[in-house]
């Protein structure tokens, strides 16, 4: 199998460095909300909240137990509820032999508390503690989340338990619902196998870029050609929805005329995720946390790696019913979760919703954005089939991202530099038939075209870029640090699916 992104040797090292900063009470960088990092050290102020990351047993289902590491011993980690501007801390406890990091995923915060080594956070050393402060914003569904490289390790990175909900509440809240549940989708038990094709037909617009197509399709032609065999892929063994296979968890209990707002987060290190529920339509109101510009009726779901979906459902269809993934083989392996109404028995049932199709223009308004880019940055995305020891190389614009034994990958150098307060659009082409969940830390940015079809109003941190098509994405660069951008699917980010932005 391929090596890691760092030796034993390197880990240990950066792991001593940052312990050294943990003991002497400082933070290498020293930002105003900068990470406060302590061990044993008395803090001021009491911690909001407490994370301990360490190797769990964790019962999926009946007699079936995983060990992987987790955040306080539970699987999905447990939900931190923040308020909007109001300063947070967290004291973190590293129980396990290596370095983490504690990735506060869709916050404008900095750098050096983002959670991103790359960014130049400090590692949370091995039988360490930190304390971490920080301002959270913006308000509405966001979640955190180890964000170490994984190679092959299937125990480390996203493939572990390490992954937990985040809820910072808006200054003034609406309440148009009875009650909130929270759902996190998250496979266990992963195993390689060799790449194979990945269904696309949800999305739309489902035109392809024939440029796009013809080159993915003649590179990956010439490499098998010569004896390659197809990449590494990851494949699961067991689904669940906060932990628990489909029959083994507690059911969602309603009453009827409930209105209840679903958060669904994909919580996995690669695969994209539907969510159906019999009988019952999904209102759309936030998407990764960000209101709608209209509430938006849809059949079911559908969630690439990392995005999050905040909609109401009214129950108004009792039974007993299984809300879960439209993939039968994937339900069957666990990925669902019962919803009984109150003085309904019998056994949960499915019953399949038609095809539906996901358009993230559809979300948002028709016309193009009023705002305009003062500048564009254009982005390919291309894969180098098996080309490092049997796992693909991914590059943008022909540069994979630092890995491997002789590489540094802590010191990158940035590819694309911003201007405070200026507006940039990224034009995303993808040369490969995968679907890419693309991620850009610490802002947020407004879809403004997708496969062509031009949209706008719809803000997100994670867009999923279909096989062989294009999207632009604009943001306003109002918050200064290193910003990294990666492809979410973990087995692409860990073999350079990244790139960083910074201020000048």
């Amino acid at each position: 199998m391929a090596s890691e992104g760092y030796s034993r040797r390197d880990l240990l090292r950066t792991g001593s460095v940052m312990a050294g900063a943990c003991l002497l009470g400082r933070a290498p960088f020293s930002r105003i909300g900068a990470a406060q990092v302590a061990t044993g050290v008395a803090e001021s102020a009491s911690a909001d909240y407490t994370l301990t990351i360490a190797k769990t047993p964790i019962e999926i289902a009946p007699n079936r137990i995983v060990s992987v590491t987790t955040y306080n011993g539970q699987f999905p980690g447990p939900l931190l509820r923040f308020q909007e501007g109001k300063q947070a801390r967290i004291e973190v406890h590293n129980r396990t032999d290596t370095p983490e990091q504690l990735h506060w995923h869709g916050q404008a915060i900095g750098s050096d508390v983002d959670g991103a080594a790359e960014e130049g956070t400090p590692f949370i050393p091995p039988h360490g503690s930190c304390r971490i402060s920080f301002v959270p914003r913006p308000s509405g569904f966001r979640f955190y989340h180890t964000h170490v490289r994984a190679g092959s390790d299937l125990s480390a990175g996203q493939y572990s338990g390490l992954v937990g909900p985040v809820y910072i509440e808006p200054k003034e809240n609406p309440g148009r619902y009875d009650r909130e549940v929270f759902l996190t989708l998250k496979e266990f038990e992963p195993t390689f196998s060799r790449g194979g094709d990945m269904a696309m037909d949800f999305l739309a617009p489902s035109a392809t870029v024939k440029r796009l197509k013809d080159r993915g399709e003649s590179e990956m032609n010439a490499s098998l050609a010569q004896g390659m065999p197809h990449g590494y892929e990851v494949g699961y063994g067991s689904f669940t929805i906060n932990g628990r296979m489909l029959g083994h968890g507690d059911p969602i209990r309603v009453k009827r005329g409930e209105r209840v707002l679903f958060h669904v987060l994909n919580g996995s290190a690669g695969e994209i995720r539907s969510l159906a529920l019999p009988g019952h339509m999904f209102t759309l109101v936030a998407l990764d946390g960000n209101p709608l510009p209209k509430p938006v009726r849809v059949p079911g779901l559908w969630l690439g790696t990392a995005e999050r979906i905040s909609a109401i459902v009214e129950m108004d269809h009792p039974g007993v019913w299984v809300m879960g993934d439209t993939g039968d083989d994937d339900r069957r392996h666990g990925m669902g979760i019962v919803v009984e109404y109150a003085g309904s028995k019998g056994k949960p049932q499915w019953i399949a919703p038609k095809p539906f199709h996901w358009n993230y223009a559809h979300f948002g308004d028709p016309d193009p954005s009023a705002e305009q880019p003062e500048e564009v940055f254009a982005m390919t995305f291309a894969k180098q089939n098996a080309a490092y020891e049997g796992f693909n190389r991914w590059a943008i614009n022909g540069v994979a991202y630092p890995f491997g034994e002789s590489s540094d990958a802590m010191s990158a150098q940035p590819s694309f530099h911003l201007k405070q307060g200026k507006r940039y659009r990224i034009r995303m082409s993808n040369a490969s038939d995968d679907i890419h969940p693309i991620h850009l830390h610490r802002h947020s940015f407004e879809l403004t075209r997708i496969a062509g079809q031009p949209t706008s109003g719809v803000l997100k941190d994670v867009v999923m870029l279909g096989g062989y098509q294009e999207a632009e994405i604009d943001f306003t660069a109002d918050n200064p640090g290193l910003t990294l951008f990666h492809c979410h699917q973990q087995l692409h980010m860990d073999f350079g699916f990244m790139t960083l932005f910074d201020y000048v």
